[in-house]
C-alpha cells in the first residue's frame, strides 16, 4: 500500500501502512488447563485437567477432553460435548489412538447431560498409554446421533502429575 493514497472514506489523511507480521502455522498445543470447582459439601472441591478439541478435525458439537480427581482416589475420564444428550442417556465411545488401538465403551452421562463419563478402566489409559500417544480420536453414539472429535495428547504426562497433586487437595 503506497503510504501516500487516502484511506477510504477519508480523502484527506493518508493511510500508513501496517507492519507485516509472519505468523507461523499453529500446531497442536501442549496446554492442559487446570481448573478447580466447588463441590456439593462445604469446604470440598474437584481438580480438573482439560484440552480442547482440535477443531479443524471435529464436530462443532464435540469440546474436548477432562481428566478430573473422583471421590475415593478415584481418577475420571470425561468426554465433553456442547450439544448435550438426554441425562439417562448410555452412550457408545469408541477411542482410537493414534499408531492404532480402538476400544468401545458403554459410557454414562454427567454434567446435564454436556459430559460423557467413560468407565473407570480408561482412567487406566489416562494414566499410562495415553501419555506417549499423540491424540485420541472418539466418537460419540447415542442413538441415531454421533458426535466426532480430536484431540491431541502433547504435554498430558505434566498435566496428569499435576492433577494427581491435587486431587487430595
Amino acid at each position: 500500500m503506497d503510504p501516500a493514497t487516502p484511506c477510504a472514506g477519508s480523502a484527506r489523511s493518508p493511510c500508513q501502512a501496517a507492519p507485516i507480521v509472519e505468523v507461523a502455522a499453529p500446531t497442536p498445543s501442549s496446554i492442559w488447563k487446570f481448573t478447580r470447582t466447588q463441590g456439593t459439601k462445604d469446604g470440598e472441591s474437584f481438580a480438573a485437567i482439560m484440552k480442547t478439541a482440535d477443531t479443524t478435525q471435529s464436530d462443532p458439537d464435540f469440546a474436548g477432553l477432562i481428566v478430573r480427581c473422583a471421590p475415593r482416589g478415584k481418577i475420571d475420564v470425561l468426554v465433553a460435548l456442547i450439544r448435550p444428550f438426554p441425562p439417562r442417556s448410555r452412550p457408545k465411545v469408541t477411542i482410537t489412538a493414534t499408531g492404532g488401538g480402538t476400544l468401545t465403551f458403554d459410557a454414562s452421562m454427567a454434567a446435564a447431560g454436556a459430559a460423557v463419563l467413560l468407565p473407570d478402566e480408561v482412567s487406566a489409559f489416562a494414566a499410562g498409554k495415553w501419555q506417549t500417544t499423540p491424540s485420541l480420536s472418539v466418537v460419540v453414539r447415542e442413538g441415531d446421533s454421533e458426535i466426532k472429535g480430536v484431540v491431541a495428547l502433547a504435554g498430558l504426562r505434566e498435566a496428569y502429575h499435576a492433577l494427581q497433586a491435587n486431587c487430595g487437595q
